[in-house]
């Protein structure tokens, strides 16, 4: 016990950078620990926001609620964009070439800037236009306008939050990728209340508190990684000179963010065809549906954590010409994951009713979440394998096989299943979710065969 203490103080400590030695299995857990409680810190932003969002009426709700849609698009180029950092930060860190790697981060800063601001101003000009397109009334039209010039104004926080997290990652700094998701936060967490209900001196914004709040949190989180990755002991580190544009570099990130980018489009849109499948049978089914994938989401933020330390673990033994060990890392990685969410599965398999009704109390959402619960935990095993080796893949630079695997199984092969299962072959809503499950299995499956064949080990970034 006192062993396990000691190394999980290591992990939150950060005490080691390069990966590319030593125990595989200590390297896993050093950098899972912090990557698993930074993607739970993640989780808390929309929590905290909707918690006291929803206090203050219906119409706030519904404002967070279509300004997040439309947000898809910043948060799928900040995606793309922290898979390519990760991969090419890391590279050149296994390659011991820290010059080289903060002219990525350089780079990252430069290009996160860059999108920022041309997501950023045309939401911000056209706000009132965005909410009366998702089908805002002017009522609340005049009350979330606010809120979405504000959260749009904050597009340079929000992709920099997620894309200086995977330069600290890459180089090894997992920790204090954590670190700054605390601080936001915190920030966040105290200036909600405050700036919504105005507490003390503050003046009561509303629902425009919520965006300030969150503003503050996020644009604290990005001060902070920018200090850290600029701090004179730090094995790689960034200055303000290395933002000046490097178009080779550019090229690259911008040929690795596409790829990551496309995996979350696709992801999402998946997603929300299947939610418009299950509306034709009726808000008890979408209740129940919905109830499932938040708890499905919230309990999965380890196998993230793992499959984020597997892409760190495979860039940077990949550029330390160790494809052997970036090979058994991930695959040790995705076996650690696999233990996990088998053992969740079978607890949910088993007390799916009781976790359920956490949540909601009413008979037929509780039967149909605890159904989607248990079809889903299935597929846990090889969703396991899916989503630690596509992440490895992505790790070792090559993005773009990860991209036509999940438009394979989720576009040509989910979609077209779960409207067949459920209207043509007339399974109803049970036909959705195993269509779920049966297109994660098949992921799992090619991700494997893909990676063993061992192309990823040659990408040149």
């Amino acid at each position: 016990m006192t062993k396990f203490v000691r190394l999980f103080l290591a992990a939150l400590r950060g005490t080691e950078t390069n990966f590319t030695s030593g125990s595989i299995n200590r390297a896993i857990f050093l950098l899972s620990v912090p990557m698993i409680l930074e993607m739970i810190m993640e989780s808390l932003f929309a929590v905290v926001d909707i918690f006291f969002v929803a206090k203050i009426g219906t119409e706030a709700i519904a404002t967070v609620g279509l300004t997040e849609s439309v947000l898809t698009l910043v948060y799928a180029m900040a995606v793309g964009l922290s898979t390519a950092a990760t991969a090419l930060v890391a590279r050149r860190v296994g390659e011991n070439n820290h010059k080289a790697a903060s002219a990525a981060i350089g780079q990252v800063v430069f290009v996160s800037i860059c999108l920022s601001i041309l997501l950023g101003i045309p939401g911000f000009l056209l706000a009132e236009t965005i909410l009366r397109l998702m089908g805002a009334d002017s009522q609340l039209i005049g009350n979330g306008i606010g809120f979405v010039r504000m959260i749009f104004a904050s597009a340079p926080a929000i992709i920099l939050l997620y894309t200086l997290s995977a330069c600290l990652r890459g180089s090894g700094e997992a920790s204090t990728a954590m670190r700054s998701l605390w601080l936001a936060n915190g920030v966040n967490i105290i200036l909600c209340p405050v700036l919504i209900f105005g507490l003390g001196p503050f003046p009561a914004l509303g629902v425009l508190g919520s965006a300030v709040a969150t503003t503050a949190g996020r644009s604290m989180g990005v001060l902070y990684q920018l200090y850290a990755l600029s701090r004179p002991d730090n094995s790689v580190r960034f200055g303000w000179e290395n933002v000046r544009p490097d178009m080779s570099i550019i090229r690259n990130l911008l040929k690795l963010a596409a790829g990551g980018t496309g995996q979350f489009l696709i992801g999402s849109a998946s997603w929300v065809f299947l939610t418009r499948l299950l509306s034709t049978f009726g808000s008890d089914i979408v209740a129940g549906y919905t109830i499932a994938i938040r708890i499905i989401v919230f309990t999965i933020l380890p196998s993230w954590g793992l499959a984020n330390a597997a892409a760190t673990l495979v860039g940077q033994n990949v550029g330390a010409h160790q494809p052997d060990r970036a090979e058994t890392s991930a695959w040790r990685a995705a076996f650690c994951n696999m233990l996990f969410l088998v053992t969740v599965g079978i607890g949910f398999y088993i007390g799916a009713a009781d976790v359920v009704r956490l949540f909601n109390q009413e008979p037929r959402i509780v039967e149909v979440a605890v159904e989607c619960l248990r079809v889903f935990c299935l597929g846990y095993v090889f969703m396991a394998y899916g989503m630690v080796l596509t992440q490895a893949i992505n790790g070792a630079g090559d993005t773009r096989t990860p991209t036509l695997i999940n438009l394979v199984c989720f576009w040509a092969v989910e979609i077209p299943l779960a409207y067949t299962l459920a209207n043509v072959l007339n399974w109803g809503p049970p036909g959705v979710f195993w269509s779920v499950a049966i297109s994660e299995t098949l992921l799992a499956m090619i991700a494997i065969w893909v990676f063993r064949q061992g192309r990823w080990k040659t990408i040149q970034l």
